[in-house]
C-alpha cells in the first residue's frame, strides 16, 4: 500500500452508521473539522440491514392484519401478501443497498469520508486500510470517536458454525421466501422476522431457551405469543437447540434438547449483540478485554471512555457511543448518545466543559438512565420505556404498578376483537410515573407520551389535567390514572 503523509482533523469518527453521522455532525455544527470511516455502507446497519428493512418487511402484513379486523374493510382485501411487492418496497427504503445519498449528506455537511477499515494506533492516532488501496495516517487534535455499532452473538451449539445459517443481515436482505424457516432466539429481532416471513408464506419456528421478549413484562410477551401463534407460528419455549446440520439437498436439520428435529430450507440465528470492538487496536491505548471475555468499554455521562491511554496532555480524547459502548442496543438512542457526545467534545475543545458534565444537560446521556423507550413492532406491538414493576423495585424504587386491559372506544374500533394490554409504574415516593409498558396492536404511538412524562417527572396530580382524545387509543391513560385512584 501507498503511504500518505499524515492528515489532521479536530475529530476522527469510526464508523458512519446513524451513530457516526450524528456525532460528525454536532462537532462540524460545533466548528470543529471531522474525518469519518467507515468501511463498508455510509449509514450503517440500521438502514441496510436492521431497523428500516425489517420494518418495511413487517408493514405490509401489518397493514394488511389491521384491514381484515376492521368490519367493512376486510370483505374488501386480499387474504395474503405477495412477496414481491413486499420485497420491492424494501428495496426503496434501502436504496437497493447503495449509499450515494449518505455519501452526499457528508459531503453538504462537511464531514471527510475516508472509506475503509480504521485502527487506532495510539492516543489520538488512527490508521485506515483504505478500500483505494492506501493506507492514511489521521492525527485527531480533539477526539477519536469509536461508533462502530455491534456484531451478532452467536451461541455455542454443535455444528452451528459449519453451516450457512442467517443473522439479521441475511434475513432483511432476502430475495426469495423460504418455504421453511427457523429461527433461534426469542428477542426482538428474531420475533419481528419471524413474523414477517410467517406473512410472506414461510412455515415459521422459534426456539427459544426461555420465553419470548423477556425483557419486557410476561403479559406484553404473551400476546405477542398469541399473535405469532395465530400467524402459525410455532413455538419452541424453553427449549434448547444441541445440534445444527446442513444436509446435501441444501436443507438444515435442527436438534432440540428433547431430541426433536425440525428440517428447514433457511435457519436464523437471533440470539443478541455485543459491542463491535474487535480489531480496533484499542490493546494500544491500554483498553484489553478480560481474558476469555469480550471487550466492553465504560464511558462516561458525555460518551468519554474511561481508562484510555493519555498521549501526555489529555486523557479526555477517546469516546464511545451507540452500540459500540455497549449499554444500550437501540439506534434512537445511540443517536441520542451521539448528539450528546459531539456536543461534549465541542465543550470541551472550546474550554467551557471541564469535569463531568450536569445531568440533564445538552452534553449528558442522563436519559440513558432513566427513560430508554423501546418498540417490538409485531403485531400486536410491544411499546416499553423505564423500568418495569421488578427493575424499579430492583433499583430501589419503592415503587408500585396499576395494570389493565386496553379496552376503550379508541381500541373498539381500531379492530374487532382488539386484544391489549398496559402498565404504568410509579414512584410512590415522588408520585411520578418512572415506567410504562403498552401492548397491542398500534400502541407504539402511546410511547412518546410515556417518555415525556417520565423525562419530565410530571407529577401525577398534573398528569390527570392531560386529557386524551376522544376516542383514541389514547384514553388508556385516563383509564390507568382511574385505577390508580386519582
Amino acid at each position: 500500500m501507498a503511504e500518505e503523509n499524515i492528515r489532521e482533523f479536530d475529530v476522527i469518527v469510526i464508523g458512519a452508521g446513524a451513530v457516526g453521522e450524528n456525532v460528525a455532525d454536532r462537532v462540524v455544527r460545533g466548528g470543529l473539522t471531522a474525518a469519518i470511516v467507515e468501511a463498508e455502507l455510509v449509514g450503517g446497519e440500521c438502514s441496510y440491514w436492521a431497523c428500516i428493512p425489517s420494518k418495511a418487511l413487517l408493514r405490509p402484513g401489518t397493514a394488511l392484519h389491521t384491514a381484515q379486523s376492521v368490519p367493512g374493510a376486510s370483505d374488501s382485501v386480499t387474504k395474503v401478501l405477495d412477496p414481491a411487492p413486499v420485497l420491492k418496497y424494501r428495496d426503496y427504503f434501502t436504496n437497493k443497498w447503495q449509499d450515494d445519498g449518505a455519501v452526499q449528506w457528508l459531503v453538504d455537511t462537511g464531514i471527510e469520508l475516508i472509506r475503509g477499515r480504521a485502527r487506532i494506533t495510539g492516543p489520538r492516532e488512527v490508521q485506515v486500510d483504505g478500500k483505494d488501496g492506501n493506507s492514511y495516517s489521521l492525527k485527531a487534535h480533539h477526539a477519536v470517536v469509536v461508533a462502530t455499532g455491534s456484531t451478532p452473538l452467536i451461541p455455542k451449539i454443535d455444528g452451528l458454525r459449519n453451516v450457512p445459517y442467517w443473522t439479521t443481515r441475511g434475513a432483511t436482505s432476502v430475495q426469495h421466501i423460504p418455504e421453511r424457516f427457523v429461527v433461534l432466539g426469542g428477542g426482538v429481532a428474531g420475533v419481528e422476522l419471524a413474523q414477517a416471513f410467517a406473512r410472506l408464506g414461510s412455515s415459521v419456528s422459534i426456539v427459544a431457551r426461555g420465553r419470548l421478549l423477556s425483557a419486557f413484562p410476561e403479559e406484553a410477551a404473551d400476546l405477542v405469543a398469541a399473535g405469532l401463534r395465530a400467524d402459525g407460528i410455532d413455538l419452541r419455549l424453553g427449549t434448547d437447540t444441541t445440534r445444527v446440520e446442513h444436509n446435501a439437498d441444501h436443507s438444515f436439520s435442527v436438534t432440540l434438547g428433547d431430541g426433536t428435529v425440525l428440517a428447514c430450507d433457511q435457519l436464523l440465528v437471533a440470539t443478541g449483540r455485543r459491542p463491535a470492538l474487535d480489531n480496533l487496536g484499542l490493546e494500544n491505548v491500554g483498553l484489553d478485554a478480560e481474558e476469555g471475555r469480550a471487550l466492553r468499554l465504560t464511558t462516561d455521562s458525555s460518551g468519554l471512555v474511561e481508562g484510555a491511554a493519555s498521549d501526555g496532555t489529555s486523557g479526555l480524547w477517546l469516546y464511545a457511543a451507540g452500540d459500540a459502548a455497549g449499554s444500550v442496543f437501540l439506534t434512537h438512542q445511540g443517536k441520542y448518545e451521539a448528539r450528546a457526545t459531539g456536543d461534549a467534545i465541542v465543550a470541551r475543545a472550546k474550554g467551557t466543559l471541564h469535569g463531568t458534565p450536569q445531568p440533564w444537560s445538552s452534553l449528558a446521556k442522563t436519559a440513558d438512565e432513566y427513560a430508554i423507550p423501546s418498540v417490538v413492532f409485531t403485531d400486536p406491538e410491544v411499546a416499553s420505556v423505564g423500568p418495569n414493576l421488578k427493575q424499579a423495585l430492583q433499583k430501589g424504587i419503592n415503587a408500585s404498578s396499576v395494570e389493565i386491559a386496553i379496552n376503550v372506544s379508541g381500541s373498539q374500533l381500531h379492530s374487532e376483537n382488539y386484544q391489549g394490554w398496559a402498565q404504568l409504574v410509579v414512584d410512590e415516593d415522588r408520585k411520578v410515573v418512572v415506567g410504562a409498558t403498552f401492548a397491542g396492536p398500534g400502541v407504539a404511538e402511546l410511547l412518546h407520551g410515556a417518555t415525556i412524562a417520565i423525562v419530565g417527572e410530571v407529577p401525577l396530580d398534573r398528569l390527570w389535567h392531560a386529557v386524551p382524545s376522544f376516542p383514541t387509543i389514547s384514553e388508556v391513560w385516563l383509564r390507568l390514572l382511574e385505577k390508580y385512584g386519582l
